[in-house]
Parts: structure tokens; C-alpha cells; sequence
């Protein structure tokens, strides 16, 4: 098992002597207000950016908010539409706030986050039809926000890296919206029984130890059956060419990291040029831990960077 660095262990330390519920043990709404009060406590301060405007677009399922951030007041800025992390059952815009903001201005684009659909409440595939929504309309709206649409990405962790690639196929085989890049950070890649060697040897590792993960897979399909199709369990998608560049990022003691590196070693076979980052000595979720953990800021910084270059002008 890799050795976690000192902020790692601090957050590890902190998380064996807290008395804080496991999540298996409340309602969906306790779990959100668990998570979010968490959060706010080990997250990034939220940096300044340009302007920030919370919108209301027309969903599959009725009204779906975004918060849209410009780093600056330009206009023909590259877009990164972004989905948030919680297992599809948590987290929010407030959650991912402090993210996103740094995203932008390292990327220098403009980032619209993505309010989808939570489960239990709305089950699979209602967060896939959202994210797909939200990135259809990036793309039909980019003028009208200051943005560029030929230079489209999008990007999300965890369970919100699983729905951007999960964006990513359907755009291919609807012929749009064309994507410069995805950027897919400890994405939830495969939700079947693919046997990944971390899903047992971090099996225990906080914050997301297989009870949990169970939890999530429950209330997102509503069954603990495996789901192999391909909107749920994008490494298990037939064929993976004609993806667009993709940067997958992944940690040492994250039970998702071989799902992850599997998922890249897949699209590299499929001729997909990829980036990886792999932060060996952390944990899951670790972007959203930069008080504690000062990787974080490293690795959003690495992944801004990525995005800047991907989304540079041609």
C-alpha cells in the first residue's frame, strides 16, 4: 500500500477519531448536510474570479441550475463543463464551489457547473440525461455566454468524472457536440463486478470504504445487482475510438484507482491520446481536502493546466 504524505495522514488521523455517522447510517438529505458541513470545514477558501452567475436552463427533468464562472471579462473564452462528486447522491454547486473557481482561472475558461439530478430521488440514467443536457446546451449557448464552442471540454470527479465520460460517448455517437478534451478525475469508471485490485486492497480506506460505496451504488440504481451497460459503467463501453483527448487523474490509496488507470489503458488502446497524473501518496476526494491536504492545490493547478493547453486556440 502506498505511504500517504503528512496531509494525507492528518486528514486519515482525523477521519479514525472523528464520531461522525458513516453515511450507511443516514437518510440521503442527513448524508447531503453531513458532507457539506464537512467540506466547508477542509476545502480551498474559494478564490476570485471575474464573475460568477447561478442560471436556470430547461432539463429532461424539468429545471436544471448551473453556476457559471469567467475567469475574465474576454469574450471567445474555451468552456469546461463540469460535474460534481457524491456518489450521485451527494454533494452541489456550494460543494464544488471553491473547485470550479480554480479551475477557471487556472484554465482560463469559463466553467459551468452542473446542478444534475441526485438519486434516490431521481435514479439512473436521470443524472446521464442531465450532464448531457448541460453540455448540449454549453455548446448551443457558448456565444451568448462569451464563450467559444470550438473549444468545448468537459470534466467532472468521481461519480461526476463517470458522468462526464459517460457525456463524452454520447456526444460521439450523436455527432456532437464536438470536445476537445475530457478530464476525468478519480472517475467512477465501472459500476460491474471488473474485479479491480483497489476495490479490495483499499476496501477500508476513507471517505468512501466499500459500505459506503455500496450505499451509493444502491441508491443510484435502486438494486446492488452490478450494471454493466455503458451509460452506468463507461469501461465497459464495446468500442472507445473517436474519443477526444483525455486527461484521467488518479490516487494511491483511492479503492477507484485501478478502475481509473483501466479506463485510460483502454482509450490509449483505442489510439485516444491521454494524459494521466497520478498522485500516489492520497486519497479519494483529495481536491476538496486543500486545507488539510496541500497536494490538492498542486494537483488542481496540474489539472488547469491541462485544460489551458487543451482548450488553447488551434
Amino acid at each position: 500500500m502506498p505511504k500517504p504524505d503528512a496531509g494525507t495522514q492528518t486528514m486519515l488521523d482525523w477521519a479514525a477519531a472523528s464520531r461522525v455517522p458513516s453515511m450507511t447510517e443516514l437518510s440521503p438529505a442527513e448524508a447531503r448536510a453531513l458532507q457539506r458541513a464537512g467540506v466547508e470545514k477542509i476545502n480551498l477558501d474559494g478564490e476570485a474570479v471575474a464573475r460568477v452567475e447561478n442560471k436556470s436552463i430547461d432539463g429532461p427533468g424539468g429545471a436544471l441550475d448551473l453556476r457559471i464562472y469567467w475567469p475574465s471579462s474576454a469574450s471567445g473564452l474555451p468552456i469546461c463543463v463540469y460535474l460534481h462528486g457524491g456518489g450521485f447522491v451527494i454533494g452541489d454547486l456550494d460543494t464544488h464551489d471553491p473547485l470550479c473557481r480554480h479551475l477557471a482561472n487556472k484554465a482560463g475558461a469559463i466553467v459551468i457547473s452542473v446542478d444534475y439530478r441526485l438519486a434516490p430521488e431521481h435514479r439512473y440514467p436521470a443524472a446521464v440525461e442531465d450532464a448531457e443536457a448541460a453540455l448540449i446546451w454549453a455548446a448551443g449557448n457558448a456565444a451568448q455566454i462569451g464563450g467559444d464552442p470550438t473549444r468545448l471540454a468537459i470534466a467532472g470527479d468521481s461519480a461526476g468524472g463517470n458522468l462526464a465520460a459517460v457525456a463524452s460517448h454520447r456526444a460521439l455517437d450523436a455527432g456532437g457536440p464536438a470536445l476537445r478534451c475530457q478530464a476525468l478525475l478519480y472517475p467512477v469508471a465501472d459500476h460491474g463486478e471488473g474485479g479491480h485490485e483497489t476495490r479490495r486492497t483499499m476496501a477500508e480506506i476513507f471517505p468512501i470504504p466499500t459500505p459506503i460505496m455500496a450505499w451509493f451504488h444502491e441508491h443510484y440504481f435502486g438494486h446492488t445487482e452490478p450494471v454493466i451497460e455503458a451509460d452506468a459503467s463507461p469501461l465497459r463501453r464495446s468500442n472507445l475510438r473517436g474519443l477526444p483527448p483525455t486527461l484521467v487523474v488518479t490516487a494511491g490509496l483511492d479503492p477507484l484507482c485501478d478502475e481509473g488507470g483501466a479506463y485510460a489503458d483502454r482509450l490509449v488502446a483505442a489510439d485516444v491520446a491521454v494524459q494521466r497524473l497520478h498522485y500516489d501518496s492520497t486519497i479519494h476526494g483529495f481536491l476538496q481536502m486543500g486545507k488539510v491536504i496541500p497536494l490538492a492545490t498542486t494537483a488542481l493547478d496540474d489539472i488547469g493546466d491541462y485544460l489551458a493547453l487543451a482548450l488553447a486556440p488551434s
